[in-house]
């Protein structure tokens, strides 16, 4: 009779050689020391980013956001993916897409035309369609997203309790998923109540 136990621990899995490529702390072979070392750097690009007031809807900031989170473990930390991936728009289009969706932000804010909260999460949302990383798209949306919640004054999201990495829970992160496809058919409703659970 197998238990608990004798499940494989995702987290003590030894990573392949292409998941190892780009990365900088050469000591880091499993990825339970990967989702440690992200979540250091990325500690530590909180802080830099709530310390002051910041430009979000600049391609600059984007990106150095991201190389903020990540640079410390990843050499491709803040440049836009190359290739395709199985969701988000060609990588030919990934700056396009991102002027053009911090303009309609802007005009949004500007406007009023959303509660400050619904306006950061669509702002999320925009951002994960867009993925325009090799990888972190979801928690440097996620902050991004926060980011601008912090700025309006409008109360920190949750996103299911964990912030940072959605992975440690696979109910939650399908709860996530099923948010985010609602809101690709303009119902977001669902997004809104995770970012609150």
């Amino acid at each position: 009779m197998s238990g608990l136990h004798d499940q494989p621990d995702e987290h003590a899995t030894p990573l392949s050689p292409e998941e190892r490529e780009g990365l900088i702390p050469a000591h880091i072979t499993l990825r339970r020391e990967l989702n440690e070392a992200e979540q250091q750097n990325i500690l530590k690009a909180v802080s830099w980013a709530f310390d002051r007031k910041r430009p979000l809807f600049t391609e600059g900031f984007a990106k150095g956001l991201h190389k903020r989170m990540y640079g410390e473990v990843w050499k491709w930390a803040g440049t836009y993916r190359t290739t395709g991936k199985n969701l988000g728009v060609d990588p030919y289009l990934i700056q396009t897409r991102l002027y053009e969706t911090m303009d309609q932000f802007k005009y949004w804010l500007a406007n009023n035309t959303f509660s400050n909260e619904e306006l950061a999460v669509r702002f999320h949302h925009a951002l994960v369609i867009i993925h325009p990383f090799p990888n972190g798209n979801g928690r440097w949306s996620r902050m991004m997203a926060d980011l601008l919640a912090h700025q309006l004054n409008v109360e920190p999201f949750t996103w299911g309790g964990d912030k940072s990495d959605l992975r440690e829970d696979s109910a939650m992160r399908q709860a996530y998923i099923h948010a985010l496809q609602a809101a690709d058919h303009h119902d977001f409703g669902p997004l809104l109540a995770f970012a609150r659970i």
